[in-house]
């Protein structure tokens, strides 16, 4: 064995080894750095054995650390999904122009080289075009609701059929001319895909496709006679099928369901003259409410991250656990906008995980809860998605809050979340609404307690 095996190998342990480290909180930020050692190596290792002039290889590293190290650190925590869907729409484009690239130095390699450069350029442009459109929809740059073309499930399928045709009519010729038009057919599949899917089911898309990127660089490994990639390819691909696998059953629902149910969806209407009203309360209110209670529920979602406001919840409950009121945090699965976003926010104000509560753990008991303090989140306590039939969210588990004996939602205004539906727990007798930014509320309401 050579030693530029030996150091792949290295590589690849660094991979698993780092995957492992992720899988808890406790060792996540050191799988992370050996995950980056592993990935280091890996790629001086390919440069001082790449034939030929690697000048061009030199630049575009340093091209790269150049841009992408600042643009990294002045991402905010609540665009770090943003970052994540750009990031592996990249991946999966230089898998496919490296297929491409490698096809069009006409080497011949047998039949499954030519069947892992179409698999490549095939699932590596779905990958970039499809995380370029989720990157739209987080940033809202376009609507976060699913967008319905005229017939578009059948231009779907038309164009799934046209390219898997394409696919295999480029086997049989080995054309380069096809090669190209089935690139251009896997953008425009990449952005038929995503398009229907709309609000909370977004990062399950953008977990897919991380998927699909994984399997691309698989196939370029092989292209490329690269073990390493193979490997690399195939923990990313593997481990982003489970993820998607489980994000899917914490939304309740089928993938299938997730990815084309907007086009069975039935369209919920307003009923004319309907009125209702909302309670509104002080920063006083609440605190009362709070200062007196036994038991107190946190709810956390993407409103916490916006206003960065773990750190005034971490003081508030320190307040009220200084005062023997016991205080949890209810952690939904896909709250904010990516598996663990109000896990990481909460470890950044240095909230004992064990204090962090699964659906599981909080609903048997939700009833005996004094108060609900729901901020900044929506989707995740919408009765909706457990009473309505037509909701867009029908079947994702929530935490059942309307249950509790009461209710404080702080929200910036009536504005539905990011799946675009509106949320009959403001209307709930039991909720008391406090308007405002989340961490001036809590701020607010920390002072406030403290003269209850």
């Amino acid at each position: 064995m050579t030693w530029v095996q030996l150091a792949y190998l290295a590589a690849a342990l660094c991979f698993i080894l780092a995957l492992k480290g992720l899988s808890t909180p406790k060792h996540a930020r050191l799988g992370n750095l050996v995950g980056a050692g592993g990935m280091a190596l890996a790629v001086v290792t390919a440069f001082v054995t790449v034939p030929g002039n690697s000048v061009p290889i030199l630049v575009a590293v340093v091209l790269g650390t150049v841009v992408g190290i600042p643009a990294a650190r002045q991402v905010k925590m609540t665009a770090i999904p943003q970052m994540v869907a750009l990031f592996n729409g990249v991946g999966g484009a230089a898998a496919a122009l490296v297929a491409l690239a490698e096809f069009l130095e006409g080497r011949d390699a047998g039949v499954l080289y030519l069947v892992a450069t179409v698999l490549t350029v095939l699932i590596g442009s779905v990958s970039f075009s499809g995380s370029v459109l989720t990157f739209l929809k987080l940033q809202e740059i376009m609507t976060t609701r699913p967008v319905l073309l005229p017939a578009g499930q059948w231009v779907g399928l038309g164009v799934a059929a046209l390219s898997a045709v394409l696919a295999l009519t480029t086997l049989v010729t080995g054309s380069t001319a096809l090669l190209w038009l089935l690139a251009v057919a896997g953008l425009a599949l990449g952005v038929l895909f995503v398009l229907p899917v709309g609000g909370a089911d977004v990062p399950i898309a953008i977990s897919l496709l991380n998927a699909f990127t994984g399997l691309a660089v698989a196939a370029s490994g092989y292209v490329l006679g690269n073990t390493l990639l193979i490997v690399a390819g195939t923990l990313v691909g593997a481990s982003g099928t489970i993820l998607t696998r489980l994000m899917a059953q914490a939304m309740g629902r089928s993938l299938a369901h997730i990815l084309f149910g907007a086009f069975k969806a039935v369209p919920q209407v307003a009923v004319a003259g309907e009125q209702r009203t909302v309670r509104s309360g002080t920063v006083e209110d609440v605190a009362i409410l709070l200062g007196y209670a036994h038991s107190v529920l946190v709810v956390p979602g993407y409103g916490l991250a916006v206003a960065q406001a773990q750190h005034a919840a971490r003081e508030l409950a320190q307040l009220l656990e200084a005062r023997g009121i016991n205080v949890d945090y209810g952690i939904h699965p896909v709250a904010g906008r990516m598996p663990g976003h109000m896990n990481v926010l909460l470890a950044e104000a240095d909230v004992p995980y064990e204090h962090l509560k699964e659906l599981d753990d909080v609903n048997p008991g939700i009833g005996s809860v004094d108060v609900v303090l729901v901020v900044g989140a929506n989707d995740v306590v919408n009765p909706g998605a457990r009473d309505e039939p037509t909701s867009p969210i029908y079947g994702m588990p929530i935490f059942d809050v309307d249950r509790a004996k009461a209710v404080v939602f702080m929200k910036r205004s009536m504005r539905p979340g990011f799946a675009g539906v509106d949320n009959s727990l403001l209307y709930h007798p039991k909720t008391t609404l406090l308007f405002g930014d989340a961490k001036d509320s809590l701020t607010k309401l920390l002072a406030a307690v403290k003269q209850v």
